[in-house]
């Protein structure tokens, strides 16, 4: 992490029954190289679970990873729990097999972005530390 950049609290999560975390596990470990705080949720979460971990840990950004198809419906209630908990300033982005007709609902919804296969960890990390930013926690 270069000098003078905050170092910023993420969590990258899989939700849903997809089974595949190879990708998820590659981010996580890329960002904290690059000198982040990672929480990696493991496989099978629920949308309701990764929010409460979010909003728990005070996190910056949540990257979710999602194979399965089932990406409108994960993606848009994991932004409908954060606005519901007054934390929709989390910067919520993505990464898989996402088809490009989706892309632009996603966007429309609240994902900032999303990264599909062929990504470099370069291309996530630069994108992260230039739009993600440390929340202001009430207190």
């Amino acid at each position: 992490m270069e000098s003078g950049k905050a170092r910023l609290r993420l969590l990258i999560g899989k939700v849903g029954l997809d089974g595949h975390d190879r990708g998820a596990k590659i981010i996580a470990r890329a960002l904290r190289d690059a000198g982040h705080e990672v929480i990696y949720t493991g496989l099978h979460k629920t949308p309701e679970q990764i929010v409460e971990t979010a909003i728990q840990e005070d996190v910056d950004g949540i990257g979710l990873s999602i194979l399965s198809g089932a990406h409108m419906t994960l993606f848009h209630k994991v932004i409908r729990l954060l606005a519901e908990r007054g934390a929709e300033d989390v910067v919520v982005f993505g990464g898989g097999i996402i088809p490009d007709d989706d892309l632009g609902e996603l966007r429309d919804a609240g994902v900032a972005e999303l990264f599909l296969p062929g990504t470099t960890t370069a291309d996530v990390i630069r994108w992260v530390e230039e739009h993600v930013r440390p929340r202001a926690i009430p207190g």
